[in-house]
């Protein structure tokens, strides 16, 4: 439910980023109110009705940051706060985000306008907000300390530049990064194109999410801040599957999918059933003698892609991150490998101690997704999906695009389980097999080594010394 609060009504708690000539001392005092929202659902696009008109894009998990006109200045605030952060069902995070969620709204803009972005710090430390990708100026950068004082608590900075270039940008602090970062505080910037563009085309259906990821636990809720490899929740968005929502779209509909890459590692994004175009990156619009059709494309640390394609295969086809241990929730860096060892004896004996004791990885992971086993509290299993088949064995950096032919435009709600037609689902064979043939030519080398000499013998003498050496 979104919600409307008043903070800092008083203009001596307002300080400016840099000197801002056009907000005066009465603007300042009258800040736009700011919006917070804590679900974690997808939340429907946010139709402009003020300022130049763009077809809006939706957050999976997430929502667009409303904005007020001003004198022709778009105006936005932003609240750096702590947050808890739903990231599935089952499992809750102590986080630090943007008007109460993890990662902070979407803002969108248009191409040449004037935005004025109100940032109130109610962090128990200083921050600050740097603009990712944006071309504007120096001062308005964000990076504490070297071009902007720190926003102390309980102070409010003004940001104010122009939107110069159409793209897919990110917001995050460049103060206490690694701590602030670590604990959620992100965010995506969208700048629409002011008119038609020859290198971005429209499209029906435009989503966008962040890869962030946490070292949380189990059985506690607040991120370790030091972690720099072993991340156990590899999320999109702050949530891991099943509790990332899916992509809804109709037959035949262009699809936009943009992807802000802010964890520590990157991620090669995996679309099934359809190939797509990467046609842009946090630099800008890519050029179209530079695309080619791909299905999986690799988003590094620090960048954004953004890819296009057609939906013309109706089902509910899996998009992934295609790193294996990033589908997994809860993982366990210290698990051994034990597939192939017959633990019955020892089981017997271990039970009549430990009665619930049960063995991990004996016949693969795959059991862990089917015992009811006891976890500690706030924290999900390894694989939890549940599919019209049987368990969906993911968790993590994995969601579902839904393509259906009788999706209406603009619906952006779950159609459900695609009904396959018949005979086109794999089954089970029953019958007999047949031996299988066999070539002549299978087996052995495919090119006899050539022998010119003799057989070298070789002779092994024992080192006495070290001289020569």
């Amino acid at each position: 439910m979104v919600s409307r609060r008043n903070f800092f009504r008083n203009a001596g708690a307002v300080t400016a980023a840099v000197s801002v000539a056009s907000v005066s001392r009465v603007a300042m005092a009258a800040l736009p109110e700011p919006v917070l929202q804590t679900k974690p659902d997808t939340m429907a696009p946010l139709l402009p009705t003020t300022g130049r008109p763009y077809n809006p894009v939706v957050t999976l998990n997430g929502w667009t940051l409303p904005w007020r006109m001003n004198q022709g200045v778009k105006e936005f605030h932003l609240v750096a706060e702590p947050v808890v952060r739903e990231l599935a069902p089952g499992m809750k995070a102590h986080l630090w985000g943007y008007n109460g969620q993890s990662p902070g709204p979407t803002i969108e803009v248009v191409e040449g306008d004037r935005v004025r972005i109100f940032v109130t710090n109610k962090l128990p430390e200083h921050t600050s907000i740097h603009w990712h990708g944006q071309r504007l100026p120096n001062g308005m950068d964000g990076v504490a300390g070297l071009n902007q004082p720190s926003i102390m608590p309980g102070k409010t900075f003004v940001y104010e530049f122009v939107a110069r270039r159409p793209g897919t940008f990110m917001y995050h602090p460049h103060a206490d990064e690694m701590t602030q970062m670590a604990m959620g505080m992100m965010g995506l910037w969208i700048t629409h194109p002011k008119a038609k563009h020859p290198l971005i085309d429209e499209v029906d259906r435009d989503f966008c999410f962040l890869l962030n990821a946490f070292d949380i636990d189990p059985g506690t809720a607040t991120p370790k801040i030091m972690t720099m490899l072993d991340f156990n929740l590899w999320c999109w968005n702050s949530r891991i599957f099943p509790g990332i929502d899916t992509l809804n779209v109709r037959k035949g509909d262009k699809v936009r999918i943009r992807i802000g890459n802010l964890t520590m590692t990157n991620h090669p994004i995996h679309l099934h059933g359809h190939e797509f175009m990467v046609t842009g990156t946090d630099g800008g619009p890519t050029s179209k003698t530079s695309r080619w059709p791909e299905v999986t494309t690799d988003v590094a640390v620090g960048q954004m892609r953004q890819v296009d394609f057609l939906a013309d295969e109706e089902g509910d086809w899996a998009l992934h991150c295609h790193k294996s241990h990033h589908t997994m929730n809860a993982m366990g860096h210290d698990v051994p490998t034990m597939i192939g060892v017959d633990h019955r004896q020892i089981v017997k004996q271990i039970t009549k101690l430990v009665p619930d004791y049960m063995v991990m990885g004996e016949r693969g992971m795959a059991d862990m997704g089917e015992m009811e086993m006891p976890l500690p509290d706030n924290t999900v299993p390894m694989m939890t999906g549940k599919g019209p088949f049987g368990g969906v064995e993911m968790g993590g950096m994995f969601s579902i695009l839904k393509v259906r032919k009788n999706q209406k435009a603009g619906d952006y709600t779950d159609p459900g389980w695609y009904q396959h037609p018949k005979g086109e689902v794999a089954f089970e064979w029953t019958g007999a097999l047949p031996e299988p043939a066999r070539f002549a030519a299978e087996g052995g080398q495919s090119m006899p080594r050539k022998t010119t000499s003799p057989p070298a013998e070789v002779k092994v003498r024992k080192p006495t010394g070290h001289s020569g050496h």
